[in-house]
């Protein structure tokens, strides 16, 4: 009798795992795989996320109903729920002010232009038929390129981010066409105000608003007057680093006497530092020779 019983326990289980292993879901790799890329472009964080369909075989962008974009016709930009792009301050596309925020990029193919469009309703998703005009943030007509190679597998980068931190481009590519979508920041004010409040509490703040406002072309005098504020402190005056920035100052200014003496304690300063001179006995060296 205990052996029955037991024998029936034991096939209870087995039923229950059986029958719980055929609801079990089985993963297999997305036929357009999620992707994302993010960069920083001045004081910008810029995120893109994405799903990536693949050409396998198709033709993609082109004039008819042959084509899986054909031009003329609005597109997600993507798979699935389509492609959505973060902002984290206020840009411009293109000529275009965008305010700091999350958007859906859609995008209507062209032979000679594209037109790309940010879309504020995010929850439209993938699905085009709720496609509503006045939720049109921005949109900016751009060039498409040919490709030398094709890229099988859709992609988005984050490209040519200008010396300045200024300006970018957000690249799509995809089968043999490329666009660039031209993308620019600002940050000079947030600088300002940092700039502002941040000298009142570190003195280490007067070096890093000096090299800005010489990298910026502002004010001189007062670049001048925040590196003296800094290098006085303590022992600063020993951070070679610090003095040729101090020296590019005067230079700027037109203090040439000034520079090549504050430029030759620098390089001195560097030439007997234990740690190595960091690039700065050449640095300095070219300095001088340029005055």
């Amino acid at each position: 009798m205990k052996k029955s019983k037991l024998l029936n326990h034991v096939l209870a289980i087995a039923f229950f795992l059986m029958g719980t292993s055929a609801f079990a879901q089985i993963e297999t790799p997305a036929p357009s795989p999620a992707g994302s890329t993010t960069s920083t472009v001045g004081l910008t964080d810029i995120e893109i996320n994405y799903f990536r369909p693949q050409t396998k075989g198709r033709k993609i962008f082109g004039e008819g109903d042959k084509y899986l974009q054909p031009y003329g016709n609005m597109w997600r930009a993507g798979a699935n729920q389509g492609t959505t792009i973060k902002f984290s301050t206020d840009v411009k596309v293109g000529d275009t002010d965008l305010a700091a925020g999350e958007y859906l990029f859609l995008a209507t193919p062209g032979k000679d232009t594209w037109t790309a469009i940010f879309y504020t309703d995010i929850k439209m998703g993938g699905s085009l038929a709720g496609f509503q005009q006045e939720n049109v943030a921005a949109s900016v007509d751009v060039k498409p390129t040919k490709l030398t190679e094709s890229v099988s597998t859709l992609s988005y980068q984050i490209t040519d981010i200008s010396e300045d931190s200024q300006k970018a481009n957000i690249q799509l590519s995809w089968e043999n066409t490329s666009i660039k979508v031209p993308i620019s920041v600002s940050f000079d004010q947030q600088v300002m105000k940092a700039i502002a409040k941040g000298t009142t509490v570190n003195v280490g703040n007067y070096a890093t608003a000096a090299s800005y406002y010489l990298t910026t072309g502002k004010d001189l005098n007062q670049a001048l007057e925040w590196m003296n504020l800094y290098l006085a402190k303590d022992n600063n005056s020993s951070q070679f680093w610090h003095l040729y920035t101090k020296a590019k100052i005067l230079a700027k200014m037109g203090k040439k006497k000034e520079a090549k003496d504050t430029a030759n304690k620098s390089m001195e300063l560097a030439k007997n530092f234990d740690g190595g001179d960091f690039g700065y006995i050449k640095l300095n060296q070219n300095l001088i020779a340029g005055l």
